[in-house]
């Protein structure tokens, strides 16, 4: 079994869809490993993936005022995309480019374990319901 390291060694390796060609980093995720809750976005923009880490640029603000609100920091959540390499030109990422990444997706909610998960974004939303 995989476990949160081992699964970003493969997502920064992975060449399961086009995304792969266009990326600077992967963005496979990070934060505790046994956290309460984790939020799920879209996928890495322009800031991600120069950085190779979630909702560092612009979009990182939603997410870091509501854990301000809560009187918490992103060291206590574990923050994660549905895809892992960002879509060109920050379009919506593919059906198929979501399938090729949820494998990882799945196996860090699994290895988390999380009380509560945080959707942000039609797509992360869209998954659970």
């Amino acid at each position: 079994m995989l476990d949160l390291d081992q699964v970003a060694v493969q997502v920064r390796s992975c060449t399961s869809c086009p995304l792969h060609a266009g990326r600077t980093n992967a963005v496979p995720g990070e934060g505790n490993p046994n956290a309460d809750v984790m939020f799920i976005g879209e996928g890495p923009g322009y800031q991600e993936d120069r950085q190779g880490r979630p909702f560092v640029g612009p979009a990182g603000q939603l997410p870091e005022g509501l854990l301000a609100s809560i009187g918490t920091n992103r060291e206590e959540v574990f923050i994660a995309n549905m895809v892992k390499c960002r879509p060109p030109g920050n379009r919506d990422p593919a059906p198929a480019e979501m399938a090729a990444c949820t494998k990882y997706l799945d196996r860090q909610i699994e290895l988390v374990n999380p009380k509560l998960i945080v959707t942000l974004g039609r797509f992360a939303l869209g998954r659970y319901f």
